[in-house]
């Protein structure tokens, strides 16, 4: 418990001290954010805030990581784990792909980055990458960092989809995550807020899975799942680092995370759920996510329906994702991510109180 709690302290100290080290620099080379002229008219003003502040969230998130595992070093423990490594790599790699598209915004002054096909062209080959990996590297109890069964608060017997399945299943997770959290993030410091509790939820559940494995001597309600406490560390430095990256991303927000910070994060978070075994969990965890996704699919799919039907595209909102609907409204901006924090809030205490559930009722 305490080398959790010290990468997220490290975390925490970094995002909050390196954060305005970034700002500064990122306000020097002109990396500010371009706005959406159809959106509301009050994010005009936003217009060269600097943007692509996840790279601060990614640094931080590695060097809790770091430093924990050098204090477990010390200690005489072993070194990083295949499961902290491939989250790292997940986080990394998606990170890679949003700071390219942030940099195109940038250089080409337009709020369209990479072209959608390079996008996805991009997470398929980190999200295949993590998958393909995720299967190999067996312990010497033969555990992998990721199951080929469907999981849900732990793993689903009964339900294996096999190796090729869940190369499948696991970028189709990561792909959809890693989007989902990109389009909430149009408000100050929404998606860093609920992100932050969600790996706060996720540092609980492998914490929980770490107390409780198998090992070579398996009991009723116990874990089969792989380094469980490199897993929490990673959730924690993750957390912490959101944390810390809120103080200076809070409205009015002097950084913004941009797709370098979100697409690393949704896919910190499928990758998450995949190694705990907790997939399916993950849409109660990230319902306020699944909520902003949904909005988005629903006015995309009743627009082209009317259009069809009725000859003229109608909105099922006055804009999307949600909370630009409400904005349109007339709610303050601050309102609405208080209360969407709220909604958030309520769907990882939710989600968490359904494994908890579990794990009681397994003894």
């Amino acid at each position: 418990m305490k080398t959790i709690l010290l990468a997220a302290v490290v975390s925490l100290l970094a995002s909050i001290l390196c954060t305005p080290l970034v700002v500064a620099y990122f306000r020097r080379r002109g990396f500010g954010q371009e706005i959406r002229t159809d959106g509301p008219q009050s994010h005009l003003i936003k217009r060269g805030t600097p943007t692509m502040g996840g790279v601060a969230i990614i640094g931080s998130t590695v060097l809790g990581y770091a430093v924990a595992h050098l204090v477990i070093a010390v200690r005489g423990g072993g070194g990083p784990n295949a499961s902290g490594l491939l989250l790292l790599f997940l986080l990394a790699g998606l990170g890679l792909v949003g700071f390219l598209d942030d940099l195109i915004k940038i250089r080409r002054q337009r709020n369209l980055g990479l072209r959608a096909r390079a996008k996805f062209g991009g997470q398929l080959v980190v999200g295949l990458s993590f998958a393909v990996m995720a299967v190999q590297f067996h312990n010497r109890l033969g555990l992998t960092p990721a199951s080929t069964h469907l999981s849900y608060v732990r793993d689903i017997n009964q339900i294996g989809v096999g190796a090729l399945g869940f190369v499948v299943l696991a970028y189709v997770i990561i792909a959809a995550t890693s989007n989902a959290v990109n389009l909430a993030d149009g408000l100050d410091g929404l998606a860093a807020g609920a992100s932050a509790m969600v790996f706060g939820a996720f540092t609980l559940i492998s914490f929980l899975q770490f107390r409780n494995t198998c090992g070579g001597n398996p009991v009723g309600g116990c874990y089969e799942v792989r380094d469980p406490l490199d897993v929490a560390l990673v959730a924690a430095a993750a957390m912490a680092a959101c944390f810390g990256f809120l103080w200076w991303n809070a409205s009015p927000a002097q950084i913004f995370m941009g797709d370098t910070g979100s697409m690393s994060l949704g896919g910190l978070m499928a990758g998450l759920a995949i190694l705990t075994h907790t997939e399916l969990l993950l849409v109660v965890l990230g319902g306020l996510f699944a909520a902003v996704t949904l909005s988005s699919i629903i006015q995309t799919g009743w627009f082209k329906f009317t259009r069809i039907r009725f000859g003229r595209g109608r909105r099922a909102f006055r804009m999307a994702p949600l909370h630009h609907h409400f904005e349109l409204g007339g709610w303050e901006e601050v309102t609405i991510i208080v209360r969407f924090w709220i909604i958030a809030g309520i769907a990882v205490a939710f989600g968490v109180g359904l494994f908890y559930a579990d794990f009681i009722g397994n003894g």
